[in-house]
């Protein structure tokens, strides 16, 4: 079958995964369209700079090419128009997961990063890491990595390095996607209840975890955060080797003497100091599950310091898009309140003495609902100032099962938090441009493209700045009028 696709179509190609290997494809000489409901930066941006275009919206007319094979995104659900269109007229399809395992996968040596946080940053990382050191590996990101200014990238090489995502496969799959990435290794940073509209439980994913698991073959190993109390559990396996690693005594790769410093880490191996350009203890975390994979395959400590040295980040972790009138606005994809805590930790260490705000829209299909009522309020204990905007797609949930902002809010109000519900994008910006100063940090955390807001907030910001200088020289005009 996969000899002969000569042209593919993604349904929600702007999805990070679709639209890196839908590049990806294109580069190989395959036609490649696709379409989406909603399209925003960054991954329309880099789908545009690639010659792809974005059928806005779905529609049957969008297959009328009859393209050889259709991937059909995990979001694409019965009843939309391209997916009817496929089952009804029998057209070649499939889930993106079954595209890579039996495109690109099979044969490799591939290592697969899991876990509920820190999945991207891990894997880019290690992807740079091996790159670094000569290995060429192929890998998909489920993000954008700077050093490499894309998120998929297939090699000749015998390595790849995936983020392996626990989210359902497809309408028609409905098992975890990372069961289909022929693991050799997987990596385990951490366990916890995620993803509430297709998991009952802590259990259910567990669960889950554990079929990944039993993919590794017994020539293949496991690594597993050996501090997550989640994770215990699943590691008691005879038919493949397992290394635990983190920063209690009982793990075979060990982290010690960790300093957390305003804009990078350090952390001890016996003999060695690794150095990380990246705050926070996640981050630390992160870097040892980088370590004990690549040391694992023979990589020296000097060649993997010498990948961290020069490792640049990924787009929306803690990324700052820009400074106006003195404001820092950093854009961040938390959508968790493990992560949002963990971020705004570390953003404390980077600006220790700046006013922090954090703006967080409840757009993930577990922030949409009260799952974390209690544990979101929790979770915004970093920040001085927090605006909470309205829940997406609110139609879609009953009101019993909905996240309740205004109780959120009154929560971060009794434990002195200075808090406000505001519910669409243009209420938030005028309000941060009235009562945000110079020196002051704004972190947006949102897993989609919020309105635009970023840009809508420094764009403000200028035009306050360029206010302030206009009122500036007429004030000095008329004083040099009433000195003449």
């Amino acid at each position: 079958m996969w000899g002969t696709i000569r042209s593919v179509h993604f349904v929600g190609i702007c999805g990070t995964a679709m639209a890196s290997t839908a590049v990806a494809l294109k580069e190989q000489g395959l036609t490649v369209t696709g379409s989406d409901q909603n399209a925003y930066p960054p991954m329309s941006t880099f789908l545009a700079e690639h010659g792809i275009e974005v059928m806005s919206g779905y529609a049957e007319a969008n297959l009328a090419h009859r393209p050889d094979l259709v991937v059909i995104g995990n979001a694409i659900s019965r009843g939309n128009p391209e997916a009817e269109y496929c089952l009804e007229h029998r057209l070649r399809y499939c889930s993106l997961p079954e595209l890579l395992r039996e495109q690109f996968l099979r044969g490799k040596r591939t290592i697969v990063v899991a876990g509920t946080h820190g999945k991207t940053t891990t894997t880019a990382l290690l992807a740079w890491v091996f790159e670094v050191n000569g290995l060429k590996p192929g890998f998909l990101i489920g993000g954008l990595p700077l050093n490499f200014q894309r998120g998929c990238r297939f090699t000749d090489s015998e390595w790849f390095i995936i983020e392996g995502d626990e989210y359902d496969t497809a309408f028609f799959d409905k098992r975890s996607k990372f069961v289909h990435y022929l693991p050799e290794c997987v990596i385990l940073n951490n366990l916890e209840y995620d993803h509430a509209d297709i998991f009952p439980d802590l259990t259910a994913i567990q669960r889950s975890f554990e079929q990944l698991i039993r993919l590794v073959p017994r020539n293949g190993v496991l690594l597993a955060n050996g501090d997550d109390p989640n994770l215990a559990p699943l590691l008691n396996v005879r038919f493949c080797p397992v290394r635990q690693f983190g920063l209690g005594e009982h793990n075979a790769v060990r982290a010690f003497n960790v300093q957390l410093g305003a804009g990078a880490s350090t952390f001890e191996l016996p003999s060695y100091r690794f150095h990380l350009n990246l705050p926070g203890e996640f981050n630390v975390r992160n870097a040892l599950a980088v370590v004990a994979c690549a040391k694992h395959y023979g990589l020296s400590n000097k060649q993997i310091q010498a990948a961290f040295d020069t490792f640049l980040g990924v787009r929306r972790r803690m990324e700052v898009r820009g400074v106006a009138d003195g404001v820092t606005v950093v854009d961040d994809f938390g959508h968790h309140p493990t992560a949002i805590r963990e971020t705004l930790a570390a953003l404390r260490l980077k600006y220790p003495r700046q006013r922090l705000w954090a703006i967080f829209e409840p757009r993930s299909n577990t922030t949409r609902r009260r799952v974390f009522q209690k544990e979101l309020a929790e979770s915004f204990a970093g920040a001085d100032c927090v605006v909470v905007a309205q829940v997406a797609r609110l139609e879609q949930l009953p009101p019993e099962e909905r996240l309740n902002p205004e109780q959120l809010i009154a929560d971060l109000q009794a434990r002195g938090k200075t808090a406000a519900y505001l519910p669409d994008v243009d209420a938030i910006v005028s309000h941060v441009v009235r009562h945000a100063e110079g020196g002051d940090v704004v972190v947006v955390f949102s897993n989609g493209g919020f309105g635009g807001i970023h840009e809508k907030l420094l764009d403000r910001l200028n035009r306050r700045a360029a206010q302030s200088r206009a009122l500036g020289l007429a004030s000095l005009e008329r004083a040099r009028g009433r000195g003449h």
